[in-house]
């Protein structure tokens, strides 16, 4: 399950795994994102806060999750890694060169910080 929150008044979407990712959580994700990038043309930021990241269900999960972002980068200017696990730091240097979207690691501690990242402009 994937829970999620909408901060800056829908410009910033937090997400939070919460177990095991499916696929069907990447169907309620678009339905959360897709009328917003409608409407604003995309989201300031999307801010991953991977806390208690357990991976995937199933392989189908993570073509789902490949497919989510493949679909939706683009529409989304800045993405912060919010985890203090070391592996997940390097996270946002390798999948900088999939995405658009200028990609940072945060620790837990930085939580505020990196939401405000995420609303500054530029």
């Amino acid at each position: 399950m994937i829970d999620h929150q909408w901060h800056l008044s829908h410009t910033v979407l937090e997400v939070k795994p919460l177990g095991p990712l499916t696929a069907e959580d990447f169907q309620s994700l678009q339905a959360q994102v897709d009328p917003v990038i409608s409407e604003h043309g995309r989201l300031s930021g999307l801010l991953i806060n991977a806390q208690d990241f357990s991976g995937w269900e199933s392989f189908a999960a993570l073509v789902s999750h490949c497919r989510f972002v493949r679909d939706h980068h683009k529409h989304i200017h800045k993405i912060a890694v919010v985890s203090d696990e070391p592996l997940l730091g390097y996270m946002p240097r390798l999948v900088d060169h999939f995405v658009s979207a200028e990609v940072r690691p945060f620790s837990s501690v930085e939580f505020k910080r990196a939401l405000a990242w995420l609303g500054e402009a530029g």
